[in-house]
């Protein structure tokens, strides 16, 4: 059983949405463990509702009228709609924590990024760094040029390697690609 200091620590630094930017991902997902292990500790669901309600509330609701079997069976329903949400729950924070570390870390996924360039695009170039509409920043460290376009917010697709954690920036019409990382 967790200390109830970490669990709540656990529980702040995961919901901060900038803290977690901030953290190291493997240090993220360690926590995101850590919250999941509190939330499973505390969680209301593991306790009958009787014992979650004050007494009075109990009452108020109606629920002193039910039987000791419907009392069962409805801890038993609610234990199972919590158990189910808490799921459903993990698979979206799951999803927008590999959405959000998508050029960070590599979760497996060979899906493109396709986004526009926020802005006008000059072409590549070494070091330059490309902000996409979605929010991404990209900096270019290859010396892949493209030089002579001058475009206003082209469509571009940031796909990864097949090996490592590389990324390659593609403007839509152009055969070109940039080898990029993603700084922010």
């Amino acid at each position: 059983m967790l200390p109830k200091f970490m669990c709540t620590l656990g529980h702040a630094v995961v919901s901060s949405r900038n803290t977690a930017r901030a953290l190291r991902p493997w240090g993220f997902v360690a926590l995101l463990a850590l919250a999941f292990a509190c939330h499973a500790q505390t969680a209301p669901g593991k306790r009958p509702i009787e014992q979650q309600m004050s007494p009075a509330q109990f009452k108020a609701a109606g629920l002193d009228q039910l039987d000791p079997t419907q009392l069962a069976n409805l801890n038993a329903w609610l234990t199972g709609a919590i158990a189910t949400e808490t799921a459903k729950a993990a698979v979206i924070a799951r999803k927008e924590v590999e959405d959000n570390s998508r050029g960070f870390l590599s979760f497996g996924s060979s899906e493109p990024i396709v986004s526009k360039i926020s802005g006008d695009f000059r072409g590549f170039g070494t070091g330059r760094s490309y902000t996409l509409d979605n929010g991404h920043v990209w900096q270019q460290t290859d010396a892949a040029s493209l030089a002579g376009v001058r475009l206003s917010s082209p469509a571009v697709r940031i796909t990864p390697s097949l090996v490592g954690n590389q990324w390659y920036l593609q403007v839509q019409g152009y055969n070109t690609r940039a080898k990029v990382q993603r700084v922010k």
